[in-house]
């Protein structure tokens, strides 16, 4: 197993490893339950953390999370309204339209 990365909580680092599970990484939360204690130990010692199971999966892994923590902007234009989007957004807000394939 290889640490991919400290969360800021359970719940994003529960998100972050469902995420890369479903891409096919095996992904683990670690540290689930550390925040019960915290006071009592240095204020990074208890975030959780996302682990790999398998080191060789650890550059995708990154990868992933990494464009997951960073989405791409997108920037279209409604082929059924000519509405222009911008932002992470695949429907047209105008019309509901889908985004058109790249």
């Amino acid at each position: 197993m290889k640490r991919l990365a400290q969360a800021p909580n359970v719940t994003v680092a529960t998100l972050w490893a469902d995420w890369l599970t479903h891409a096919g990484i095996e992904a683990s939360v670690q540290r689930y339950f550390a925040g019960g204690i915290a006071g009592e130990i240095p204020p990074d010692q208890g975030l959780p953390e996302v682990w790999v199971k398998h080191a060789e999966q650890w550059t995708r892994a990154r990868e992933l999370l990494e464009a997951l923590q960073h989405p791409r902007e997108l920037h279209w234009t409604c082929p059924a309204c000519a509405e222009r989007i911008d932002g992470p957004f695949e429907q047209c807000w105008q019309c509901g339209a889908n985004m058109p394939p790249p």
